[in-house]
């Protein structure tokens, strides 16, 4: 049997990235011959296996035939005359279908690379192998989420992909992704260094209308220029993921926030447009649809509605009397779950430096709403006069010191 690393730790290297987690493939082996070898069965669809003292992947080589609908709609052959070029053959990417030899002692040998991904690392090319990858439809998926990752690297999507994107959209298969793996490329997608690749590829493709209809229908929608150079939501709601992710790097809770914040502007009457009065609170509803198709997690759910609903108050924090901004900080349960509270403060800064012409704007609010809160969060129930308190009245009395502590700290009115 011969051993081959492949993937992400072949491709990285070579792209001057550190590698990632390391994957193998055997080639001229069976299930039987790997277990008596001592490693452990993990694949359920394929014969995947933890190495005895490493517990890395090593699989063994295989090709894959389609028999049905759906990205589980294959059959798998991992017969031992299987080969390598067989095996990289099936892979998505061609830059992903890099392997090298791993010789007895475990150091790495000469790279195999049949379908030229080294060719298109090196001319900054996302393109897939072949014809069969219109068979899987997450791959539509996996190739918006990789322009997320490699954008920045200078990476183009091959046109002959896609097209072959836009082909797969139209046919209806990606109506098959099940939720969980829509929600799994998402957070990935908005954790990544350029989320609006990602956004911007799906929608070329026509596949954001069908995994995520309620931000595809922000593309073409106008803002005021005044407060929105860029015009487009779409193109605003890519500026403020990018800004997330500038501001909180690999933070995919608010990441999610920041997609999602600006839904209700697809709700504006056309008689209305360009203003979006209102839009924070049309927008929790189309937010709902969102957290509950994609089974979103609560952490990322409760974010993204607080962020949703409360953007524009936080832009006008130096209008708030400290009353108000009390009641905004209980309003997203900021005192019970502290660390929500700083998080809306930069998914609100991401969407205000989101815009055509403010990436390096001050963002004040963020600063004051901050202290506001520490002031807040200092005042302790326990160390307040309770004499003749009992009941509601000991929470009012914890509320107006809070309110107190932040007029003190913020110079606004009670």
């Amino acid at each position: 049997m011969q051993v081959y690393l492949v993937g992400g730790a072949v491709r990285d290297p070579l792209l001057g990235l550190p590698p990632g987690d390391r994957d193998f493939v055997v080639v001229g082996s069976t299930p039987q011959a790997m277990l008596d070898a001592g490693y452990k069965p993990v694949g359920r669809d394929f014969p995947v296996f933890l190495h005895p003292e490493t517990g890395e992947e090593y699989a063994l080589a295989r090709t894959e035939r389609k028999s049905g609908r759906g990205y589980r709609g294959f059959v798998v052959d991992a017969d031992p005359s299987v080969t390598l070029e067989d095996d990289l053959q099936r892979r998505d990417f061609t830059i992903n279908a890099i392997a090298r030899e791993v010789r007895d002692d475990g150091t790495c040998g000469d790279i195999v690379d049949p379908l030229h991904g080294v060719a298109d690392l090196e001319q900054r090319v996302l393109r897939h192998v072949g014809p069969a990858f219109i068979e899987d439809p997450l791959r539509v998926l996996r190739a918006a989420r990789f322009m997320a990752r490699l954008a920045p690297l200078g990476f183009n999507l091959a046109p002959e992909t896609l097209a072959l994107m836009r082909q797969m959209s139209a046919m209806g298969e990606l109506a098959d992704l099940t939720p969980e793996r829509v929600w799994q490329e998402l957070r990935r997608a908005v954790a990544s260094a350029k989320p609006s690749a990602f956004l911007r590829t799906l929608h070329d493709a026509g596949a954001l209308a069908v995994v995520l209809p309620e931000v595809d229908a922000l593309y073409g929608v106008p803002q005021r220029a005044e407060y929105h150079p860029e015009i487009d939501t779409g193109v605003h709601v890519e500026m403020v993921c990018d800004m997330a992710a500038q501001l909180a790097p690999a933070d995919d809770v608010i990441g999610f926030a920041a997609l999602t914040h600006d839904l209700g502007k697809a709700c504006t009457p056309a008689h209305v447009l360009p203003k979006h009065i209102g839009h924070e609170q049309a927008g929790l509803m189309p937010l709902r649809d969102v957290c509950d198709r994609l089974k979103v997690p609560t952490a990322h759910r409760q974010l993204a509605m607080a962020v949703c609903r409360e953007h524009l108050n936080v832009h006008r924090f130096d209008e708030l009397r400290a009353t108000t901004v009390h009641d905004l900080i209980q309003r997203c349960d900021g005192f019970r779950n502290p660390g929500r509270i700083a998080q809306l403060a930069l998914a609100c800064e991401a969407d205000k430096r989101g815009r055509l012409g403010l990436e390096d704007a001050p963002y004040p609010p963020r600063e004051g709403l901050l202290r506001a809160f520490d002031a807040a969060r200092s005042v302790r129930a326990d160390l307040l006069p309770h004499e003749g308190l009992q009941g509601p009245k000991v929470g009012e009395a914890l509320r107006r010191a809070r309110i107190d502590a932040i007029a003190q700290a913020t110079g606004k009115k009670p």
